[in-house]
């Protein structure tokens, strides 16, 4: 029990003394130990990251769940080490609720069947953003948590000590110090006078009681040195970590990239498949040969290729029981014909197909009834089928 209470004695006088020291660094009234400009600008740099880390992963919550109530309620589950229960996403409740539509208003009517068909693929659609945000969870929120949890709390704690050391140094350095103004007045102020010695014989016992109190302060800032330019080394070798860290968050950034490249890929075969599809059903719409309004340049083949109006699934360009067409005698529309750039070289499989160059311009066009993957390509006088994902739509 008495060492105890000598313990907690001694903190509390450490406390004091670090409060003091502390306080009137803050007045300026004491000096402050600087550090250098290598460890402040590491130092700068681990909060740097540190904040920015916060930031990209609240951010990316929002993204994976725009839901404020249901992010709680995951932060919740996880911070009493639960399960996070299975939540049904936005596109598999959408095609819930087309298929029990479906099923009240005529699952052979042209609508219901439409209403299917975007269900299913509403719900892959769905079952893909689930795989999405499974995988981002796992491969870039899951290390962002663990730097922001495990490694800067640990480099927190450093730095905490690392200032403590620094105020207990500062702190023997002021006592040093005074002790030594203090040891210096005794010396110089003592009466040597003859008829005073009783003077003498205690400014002599000042000056070595000083004498032993600079001695103490002397052995106390070698220690405070010593323990400082240790946890100083710790922190330098914590705070070098960081590159790492950021080595670590870049592998991870690639494979957040990797993710949603996929996902958004899944989507749009998806979207593709279902506007092939919703083309097989008589009285269901189908887009005209010009777009009502003119797509957007862009460099991107599957920006090109979603822009590009949809028809009717291929059948042959030429009705049952007659004899398809050539392209040769295959003549344009009045009106509908566009400029497009290739973007790719691309390599004719066969004789009905035109050879590409790259940034080459081509005049094309689409027939009713034509996959919509694919366009009629003039260049001169040749003629023949073209993607629609090696072209940049012009004009």
């Amino acid at each position: 029990m008495d060492f105890n209470m000598k313990k907690l004695a001694s903190d509390a006088g450490i406390f004091f003394t670090r409060a003091v020291q502390f306080t009137e660094e803050k007045f300026g009234q004491a000096e402050k130990t600087e550090l250098d400009a290598n460890f402040e600008n590491l130092l700068a740099r681990a909060d740097s990251t540190k904040n920015w880390t916060e930031k990209i992963l609240r951010q990316t919550e929002v993204l994976l769940q725009p839901n404020p109530s249901a992010r709680v309620e995951e932060f919740l589950y996880e911070k009493l080490d639960r399960k996070v229960p299975s939540r049904v996403t936005n596109g598999e409740l959408l095609a819930q609720y087309m298929a029990e539509a479906a099923n009240e208003l005529g699952p052979t009517t042209p609508y219901g069947k439409t209403l299917i068909k975007v269900a299913e693929a509403e719900k892959r659609l769905g079952a893909a953003e689930r795989d999405f945000i499974h995988m981002a969870s796992i491969n870039f929120l899951t290390p962002l948590r663990n730097f922001l949890e495990g490694d800067w709390k640990t480099i927190s704690k450093e730095r905490r000590l690392l200032q403590n050391r620094r105020l207990d140094l500062d702190a023997c350095k002021a006592r040093l110090k005074k002790a030594k103004a203090a040891e210096a007045k005794a010396t110089t102020v003592p009466d040597f006078q003859e008829t005073r010695p009783r003077n003498y014989i205690l400014s002599a016992s000042a000056s070595a009681l000083w004498n032993d109190e600079v001695d103490k302060a002397e052995q106390e800032l070698r220690v405070a040195q010593t323990e400082f330019d240790r946890q100083a080394e710790v922190t330098r070798l914590l705070l070098e970590g960081i590159s790492s860290t950021h080595v670590n968050h870049l592998r991870c950034l690639h494979e957040f990239v990797e993710s949603q490249t996929t996902y958004y890929a899944q989507c749009y075969r998806h979207m593709l498949d279902l506007q092939k599809q919703l083309g097989r059903f008589p009285g269901t719409f189908v887009g005209t040969t010009e777009p009502a309004s003119p797509p957007l340049s862009s460099t991107s083949p599957t920006t090109t290729a979603a822009t590009m109006p949809v028809g009717p699934s291929v059948a042959g360009l030429a009705p049952p029981g007659e004899a398809a067409l050539r392209l040769e005698e295959v003549a344009p529309p009045a009106s509908g014909t566009r400029k497009a750039r290739v973007l790719y070289d691309y390599e004719a499989a066969d004789s009905s197909e035109l050879a590409l160059l790259a940034d080459e311009l081509i005049t094309v066009y689409s027939l009713p009834g034509m996959d919509p993957d694919w366009l009629i390509g003039e260049r001169g006088n040749k003629k023949g089928k073209v993607p629609v994902t090696y072209l940049e739509l012009l004009s």
